[in-house]
């Protein structure tokens, strides 16, 4: 039986940047001794949050818990890779956080064209999951109207004024082809405004690559947390594509019972699964089947 993994799994570049700042920041506090935090999950992976929290990194889940802080202990916050609203920034600096900010490049690229556009008048339409941190951390960079689409449903279903103008843009992590359905939506509802497809490139390449994996293999094995948007929207690519398909988190979640007529496994991870999960993995599907 042949193994094969996807060439793009695991760390995406913005993740393994925010992961790289954080252990670079329990480099320094060596040196200074002030406490760090990061502001929600650093990435959507329990295993690295875990460790993080082994070595005296806390997560702070809301400014409520950032004001709970003593005074003499408001040492470094990270701000995760998803990033967070501008509010959120501003009120941690009051509060006398220093603030580092792990926002992936591709996500802040976002928060710029949204402040942008916002600010010249255009409603914000993001094309993403409702309630997603760095959707909500998007939002919070808009000066004007905002409006969250998930589906082709819910833009059919959106009212909007015929003299709105708009700035279309999409959760990094976010199918493309179904941003596309979406868009198209808004074209033949007439709307005026532009569309920016921040559907990030690695996102892309990773779901092409997956669904192009899936169609060949007999059974496909999709590896990420279980908060991880972009894993969940892999396994659906994957799914749609082949029917054994499996979500796991770690090589404890994998039960497999395969008929002798698989010849072929596929494996691929979301963007905050690290290597050596992949690699265990990998290596006991070729090992004990």
């Amino acid at each position: 039986m042949e193994v094969i993994l996807a060439e793009h799994a695991g760390f995406c570049f913005g993740v393994q940047r925010a992961v790289d700042t954080v252990y670079e920041q329990i480099g320094n506090r060596e040196k200074e001794g002030r406490p760090i935090y990061t502001f929600g999950p650093i990435i959507h992976n329990e295993e690295v949050v875990d460790d993080l929290e082994k070595r005296g990194v806390r997560v702070l889940d809301s400014l409520a818990d950032a004001c709970a802080v003593p005074e003499g202990e408001r040492g470094t916050v990270i701000i995760r890779s998803h990033g967070v609203e501008k509010s959120v920034c501003e009120s941690l600096k009051e509060l006398g956080f220093d603030v580092v900010d792990a926002t992936c490049p591709f996500v802040k690229r976002i928060h710029n064209i949204v402040e942008k556009e916002s600010l010249v008048g255009k409603s914000i339409v993001i094309v993403g999951n409702a309630g997603h941190p760095e959707v909500e951390g998007i939002k919070g960079w808009s000066a004007a109207a905002t409006y969250i689409v998930e589906s082709v449903e819910e833009a059919k279903n959106l009212v909007l004024r015929p003299e709105e103008e708009l700035c279309i843009v999409s959760q990094t992590t976010f199918n493309y082809k179904k941003f596309q359905d979406v868009v198209e939506i808004f074209g033949e509802r007439g709307y005026n405004g532009s569309v920016v497809n921040t559907v990030c490139n690695a996102t892309e390449v990773r779901q092409a690559e997956a669904r192009e994996l899936a169609a060949r293999v007999d059974v496909m094995i999709v590896i990420g947390g279980t908060h991880s948007s972009n894993t969940k929207k892999l396994y659906e690519i994957c799914r749609q594509e082949c029917e054994m398909t499996y979500y796991i988190q770690t090589l404890d979640d994998l039960h497999l019972r395969l008929p002798e007529s698989v010849r072929l496994v596929g494996i691929t991870a979301g963007a905050s699964t690290p290597n050596n999960i992949i690699e265990e993995v990998q290596n006991y599907v070729r090992i004990n089947f």
